[in-house]
């Protein structure tokens, strides 16, 4: 009798520790995916590609956490702890927005007199704010250009770059986002670029008050970055502004918009003029052509670089887009998906996020072929922002500034 007990107890403990382990075992697969947060364009490392992991498993359709209006533009998303960055144009009025991640809740606004411009487009902000310990960063489409306190919205320093500088502005105005470097921040305003003091807005330098071109600042090795300008692409010395090499770059109109990707220490650098990998020979030099592909072209929106391949959306505004994987040691075309437009793109571990045409797209990196593991309608009208992802939520917008914060979790 004691020995059946015994055992009936055994069996009771077994049966307890299975459902403990169970249990264990079910509450790390439903884990929400690992956080990142995303304080300026291109994310914290430049590149479009967050450490951030999506869950082993998606729904099949994603829930909308919140929506909100932020008005006109293109700015994209910065987003550090519970607080998301952006910026639009109501009534030739820009604003910045910090609202809560959470909710969507306005926590502050920043505004300021701005034109709309609608030039053949809808106009309106096309920089994303920067954020650097307790500050945010921005810079209008017409010079404005602001450092706030992320807590409070208040003013540390502003500068009106035009009027101070009589400066050229480009076809479209400026278009690119505060580069944080030290105690600078480096703008692409000006051909070869500026630089205020972070803490005082104080000009640094400005080496040349011609046309800029649109892109932002991109470091690829110390004191070297690279500054596509509106007819050339440049390495420049952030101490002072000095250029190691300059590289000739023509574009229609002078379109000068999506960011160079650095290889190593070659660089890819892309417009409607085509795409090239290019490798520099020393300062001084001219960079040498490594391969030329003239059917790939990022028109806004730069690629991503997973495991020697770049993916990446290419077309113009004037002509269809594909979804497309080339070879980035040969420049060779892997494969290309028709059905794209004009959007942005970035990647989240081996897994590359997709916004255009209102709907987010959603599939892991491979050079065998494209396969969606998730495909959803989430805003109407125009999409030309890439979205971000931060902390379990993907955040998109749209031309007249409507915006989606999507859960990555059921």
């Amino acid at each position: 009798m004691i020995k059946q007990l015994d055992k009936r107890v055994r069996n009771s403990n077994d049966l307890a520790m299975r459902a403990i382990i169970f249990s264990l075992v079910l509450a790390v697969l439903c884990l929400p995916a690992k956080g990142e947060d995303w304080p300026n364009w291109r994310g914290p490392r430049f590149d479009g590609i967050s450490k951030e992991t999506l869950p082993s498993k998606l729904p099949d359709t994603l829930p909308i956490k919140w929506r909100a209006k932020v008005g006109i533009g293109f700015s994209s998303f910065s987003v550090v702890g519970d607080r998301v960055l952006t910026m639009g144009n109501q009534e030739d009025r820009d604003t910045v927005w910090c609202l809560d991640a959470s909710t969507g809740k306005v926590l502050w606004q920043h505004r300021y007199d701005c034109k709309l411009d609608p030039r053949y487009y809808e106009g309106g902000p096309g920089g994303t704010p920067t954020v650097h310990q307790s500050s945010v960063y921005t810079l209008s489409k017409k010079g404005h250009a602001f450092r706030l306190d992320l807590k409070t919205g208040k003013v540390a320093w502003s500068r009106d770059l035009i009027k101070d500088h009589k400066l050229k502005l480009p076809e479209w105005s400026f278009a690119c986002s505060p580069f944080i470097e030290g105690d600078k921040v480096i703008l692409n305003v000006g051909r070869e670029g500026i630089a205020l003091d972070r803490k005082t807005g104080k000009t640094l330098w400005l080496t040349d008050p011609g046309s800029s071109g649109y892109a932002t600042i991109v470091p690829q090795a110390k004191d070297r970055h690279l500054l596509f300008s509106a007819k050339s692409l440049m390495a420049i010395d952030p101490r002072d502004g000095g250029k190691y090499w300059e590289y000739a770059w023509k574009s229609s109109r002078d379109v000068n918009a999506a960011d160079p990707v650095s290889v190593g220490d070659d660089i890819v650098v892309s417009s409607s003029a085509g795409t090239k990998r290019i490798r520099p020979k020393g300062n001084g030099n001219i960079p040498e052509d490594v391969w030329h592909q003239r059917d790939l072209k990022w028109y806004f929106n730069p690629g991503v670089l997973i495991d020697g391949h770049l993916y990446s959306l290419h077309g113009t505004t004037h002509r269809p887009t594909e979804l497309t994987c080339t070879d980035v040691e040969t420049g060779e075309t892997i494969w290309s998906e028709e059905g794209f437009g004009s959007g942005g793109l970035m990647a989240a571990g081996n897994h590359v996020i997709v916004f255009d045409l209102g709907k987010l797209t959603i599939f892991q990196a491979s050079p065998k072929r494209f396969t969606p593991v998730l495909q959803q309608e989430i805003l109407k009208g125009k999409c030309w922002t890439s979205p971000v992802i931060a902390n379990g939520t993907i955040y998109c917008r749209n031309a007249v500034g409507d915006i989606a914060a999507v859960g990555l979790q059921p």
